[in-house]
């Protein structure tokens, strides 16, 4: 299905509840939204089903839909269709699509099988954009069809920079100029109207000079402190 059928399907069509997803911190549900003839899995993370953060701000569900519109104005097929859905069986909240994947792989072997470099040298330069701060190794996927997807991507777009991966792979290697001249051209536009009404003003101004930063890099950044990394790392 095309991501924007995908979209209006995820956003509009009627949701139901399949079950819960394991391991996961907030309430997150499997699925499936139908109209018609047609049907899709998604994940589904309810407002209320977040559960408070000393160092975040609530609405977790709005930066999901963040990452999936930054992702689209990069023009990097990185994160799931993800939309907002102002109603659902547990009030608003974000639907991204499932993604079907060979969930024992994850970054790691990913990275090790060396044919998804490229792929994940522009994730690692959307988290610094995005200002990501729980880059699980699992939280990157690949699917039957061999693309790699980055979920959970909730705890991004502080306005204060919080970066915390497991991409340092890359640390110190010069960066492809076609991903810079991608960044370059994302941070001297005006954002999306779908992604700045996604954050507040201070996370604007940030994120545009993250992305103002990050364009200008000759090469990948180094985590020199050993603090970046989030735990546990899979």
């Amino acid at each position: 299905m095309e991501d924007q059928a995908l979209a209006e399907l995820l956003c509009h069509g009627e949701l139901r509840i399949v079950g819960r997803m394991p391991y996961s911190s907030n309430a997150t549900l499997l699925v499936e939204a139908c109209a018609g003839d047609h049907s899709a899995l998604g994940v589904y993370k309810p407002a209320r089903g977040e559960r408070p953060l000393w160092d975040f701000p609530a609405g977790l569900h709005r930066r999901e839909v963040a990452a999936y519109e930054l992702a689209r104005a990069l023009g990097w097929d990185l994160v799931p269709v993800t939309v907002l859905r102002t109603e659902g069986p547990l009030g608003e909240g974000s639907v991204q699509a499932f993604v079907d994947a060979a969930f024992e792989e994850h970054y790691f072997t990913i990275h090790e099988r060396g044919e998804h470099h490229e792929t994940l040298q522009k994730l690692c330069l959307f988290d610094l954009v995005a200002n990501a701060t729980d880059r699980k190794g699992g939280h990157v996927l690949i699917d039957e069809d061999d693309h790699v997807w980055a979920i959970d991507n909730g705890l991004s777009f502080h306005a204060e920079f919080k970066l915390r991966t497991v991409i340092w792979d890359y640390a110190g290697e010069p960066v492809p100029a076609e991903l810079c001249a991608a960044v370059r051209r994302f941070a001297g536009e005006p954002l999306p109207e779908a992604l700045a009404d996604l954050l507040d003003p201070f996370e604007r101004d940030a994120l545009v000079g993250r992305a103002t930063a990050v364009a200008e890099l000759d090469c990948f950044p180094t985590d020199s402190t050993g603090r970046r990394h989030p735990w546990p790392l899979v």
